[in-house]
């Protein structure tokens, strides 16, 4: 585990899964956290790469070759998550505010692709900014997401007393036995799904892919979670245009919680192919995205 702190503000980070354990401001927690000797509950704060969510049946095609990738999710069939959030990573740098840690992602049954990924968490008068990074060091173009997964909460607020907005505009309609994709984005306007301004979560059950991410005017994306408690924001660039929220019942220790992830590409993109971002050999892409406490 490798903490940084900022004034009042700490963070945990993994080195296992380069995960996100903890972030707080001044004692109150703005993520849902897990034991130092636990393995994180429901992928919380996992780095999802080289895809986000699902690849249905654990199978692609690149260049005309199916890839066949472990099946990760058993009971749907599916791969789930990418290939590092059980990983031990690297650590490149780790000073009082800032943890950078690296994993290579090497040819593999199902990913004949190398990649080397980076994710850096950083803490200053914002708040926690996370920067990942993703650069081709094979011979092959190659495509790939990037996800991850927090758990926000509102400081010591029940989730159900909770507020939800979402910058989504989209959302994705699912096959809820397999859940994957069954159909192309809909307009979330005159929805259940419409979370643009904002529905309390009480009685709420999610495990949607909203997309449509849209900017605000300063250039970021704005998902946030408030109560009369407090107030947290998920911030992401606008390369995140997808965004996953799931309520489970049964977060340990906790009960009701809310993962708000955010995600470059929808479930399946390996496969469907929307938003999918490529890197040719030697090319590198990155991207942030954050949490901070904000005034309720």
């Amino acid at each position: 585990m490798l903490g940084i702190s900022y004034e009042g503000a700490t963070a945990v980070i993994t080195t296992v899964g380069a995960g996100l354990r903890s972030f707080e401001v001044d004692g109150v927690p703005y993520v849902e956290t897990f034991g130092e000797d636990e393995k994180p509950p429901m992928s919380a704060g996992a780095v999802l790469v080289p895809w986000p969510n699902r690849t249905a049946g654990a199978s692609w095609v690149l260049g005309g070759v199916r890839q066949q990738l472990e099946v990760t999710e058993p009971a749907r069939g599916n791969a789930i998550h990418g290939l590092v959030r059980r990983r031990p990573w690297a650590v490149l740098e780790h000073t009082g505010s800032l943890v950078s840690l690296r994993a290579l992602i090497e040819p593999q049954a199902g990913w004949p692709a190398a990649l080397d990924v980076t994710v850096s968490y950083a803490l200053d008068d914002r708040g926690l900014t996370v920067t990942h990074g993703v650069t081709n060091v094979g011979d092959v173009a190659t495509p790939f997401g990037v996800g991850t997964h927090p758990y926000p909460r509102a400081g010591n607020a029940s989730t159900d007393s909770c507020t939800l907005t979402l910058a989504a505009t989209t959302v994705l309609p699912l096959d809820t036995e397999r859940m994957v994709p069954s159909g192309p984005a809909v307009p979330v306007e005159g929805t259940e799904f419409d979370f643009r301004e904002g529905r309390g979560l009480d009685g709420v059950r999610l495990d949607t892919p909203f997309g449509g991410c849209e900017p605000g005017a300063d250039g970021l994306v704005h998902h946030t979670l408030s109560s009369a408690d407090g107030v947290v924001e998920v911030w992401a660039d606008p390369a995140f245009r997808w965004v996953q929220v799931y309520t489970p019942d049964s977060y340990p220790g906790r009960g009701r919680a809310v993962a708000v992830e955010p995600m470059t590409c929808p479930p399946d993109a390996l496969n469907s192919g929307v938003d999918l971002i490529w890197v040719s050999p030697g090319e590198s892409w990155g991207a942030r995205w954050g949490i901070q406490s904000l005034v309720s």
